[in-house]
């Protein structure tokens, strides 16, 4: 039993000990205050308590009575003399002082907690549209089978484009500063989305009932689903290693996937915008050219690759830094 009360420390245990089997106890009145909660640690051979001084100045003894109790003896090993603890003293000031004096030069955002409350509700509002369309798309997938395939995109597109609109905040968030990520790769992934959505398959009705559409919008939601609540936990300072496992992870089968299904999308979009030459832009005369968009659409397949190549390095490189080794700082 360890407790401190007026300033008086009172220990009692029961042990082996000079008088064999029984109870020691034992009091000591410090000469100047204390904190009244010790920190005890117990190992095989010795209890350790520590005694918090309530001002950190220098005592002239430990105790109040002038007379050293018997049983008291200094460990040399953790003495400080007078000079030693002004040392001491004098390096933990000017540690504080340094620390105060570079918090001071960081200027205060007075609008931090303005935009951390705006990516959570970002992120969030994200989480929910996605969580919705991939649950309706796994019901329907269970119930209807493959001919929840042909309606894919009558039922899932409002919210898609919904989404998929709002997903141009991430390039704003990313140009003004307010998100530390690079803006290349949300530039080709977010407009390389919203082309296939609103160009390829918003634009043509041929489109809409191929069952292509389903695997483009259920791999698209799949990665979403591990990616915004990642961000919006990492808002708040808190990093769940499950979910970040999973972040870093998914993308490795799910972006190729993802990939593969827009570039058959545009593969089957190219005979029908060939046929209707829709989009299709004719030059004036006395060139009398006509530019096919099924034409450009064979240039985009070969850029959705090389997209799909920017995205790997730089989800590689990040899966690195959050899922590899950490390295040891040598002293």
């Amino acid at each position: 039993e360890i407790a401190i009360t007026d300033n008086v420390l009172h220990f009692k245990a029961q042990g082996h000990g000079a008088k064999g089997d029984n109870i020691y106890e034992f009091q000591i009145e410090f000469l100047e205050p204390v904190e009244p909660k010790p920190v005890c640690r117990v190992t095989q051979r010795q209890l350790n308590i520590t005694v918090q001084k309530k001002e950190s100045n220098w005592w002239e003894r430990l105790t109040k009575q002038e007379k050293r109790q018997l049983f008291l003896a200094p460990d040399f090993d953790r003495w400080l003399d007078e000079s030693d603890a002004e040392m001491e003293l004098k390096e933990k000031e000017e540690e504080k002082i340094n620390k105060m004096k570079i918090e001071s030069r960081v200027p205060k955002d007075p609008f931090k907690h303005l935009k951390k409350g705006y990516l959570i509700m970002y992120n969030l509002v994200q989480f929910l549209g996605f969580s919705w369309i991939f649950v309706n798309m796994t019901v329907r997938l269970f119930i209807l089978g493959k001919d929840s395939f042909y309606d894919t995109f009558h039922t899932i597109a409002d919210m898609m484009y919904f989404c998929q609109t709002l997903a141009f905040m991430e390039i704003m968030n990313s140009l003004i500063g307010l998100v530390r990520s690079p803006l290349m790769p949300a530039v080709l992934q977010i407009l390389g989305r919203n082309f296939i959505l609103f160009v390829v398959l918003g634009s043509l009705e041929e489109m809409q009932s191929k069952p292509v559409v389903f695997f483009v919008f259920y791999f698209w939601s799949i990665i979403e689903l591990f990616r915004y609540p990642y961000y919006m936990l990492s808002c708040i300072g808190i990093e769940w290693k499950p979910l970040t496992w999973l972040r870093y992870t998914t993308w490795i089968p799910l972006y190729p996937l993802g990939a593969l299904a827009e570039a058959v999308c545009i593969v089957q979009s190219i005979p029908i915008f060939s046929e209707t030459g829709k989009f299709s832009l004719g030059l004036p005369n006395p060139l009398n050219v006509t530019i096919q968009f099924s034409f450009l659409l064979q240039i985009y397949l070969i850029a959705l690759f090389l997209g799909l190549f920017v995205n790997f390095r730089h989800l590689y490189k990040q899966r690195k830094q959050h899922l590899g080794p950490k390295k040891r700082k040598m002293k």
